[in-house]
């Protein structure tokens, strides 16, 4: 596989989405798994920097910019490092400001 892609289960698993490389497999397999709006059902995907990902996962769906490709399975804030969630501020981030004007 060329340098600048990476499986798509492995990176699940680096990224932390999945607490073993079999369960990333599955969640992949199962369908619940999007790579820029299209869902796949291939755990191999090449993934490449800023395709953006739509996770189905069991309490929560996540969206998320591939920002770096992984190089092993590493604690939760180098795994953090990999991607840029779009779907809003992620759970322990401090929430965001309401905006006091009203026009």
């Amino acid at each position: 596989m060329r340098e600048d892609r990476q499986r798509l289960d492995k990176w699940l698993w680096f990224a932390r989405f999945a607490r073993t490389r079999q369960a990333a497999v599955r969640l992949v397999d199962d369908g619940h798994v999007r790579v820029d709006g299209r869902r796949t059902a291939n755990p191999a995907h090449a993934l490449k920097l800023g395709d953006v990902l739509t996770l189905a996962l069991p309490h929560a769906t996540v969206v998320a910019r591939l920002l770096s490709l992984g190089e092993r399975r590493g604690p939760y804030d180098q795994a953090r490092l990999l991607y840029e969630r779009l779907d809003g501020p992620e759970r322990g981030d401090p929430p965001l400001a309401a905006d006091d004007d009203d026009g």
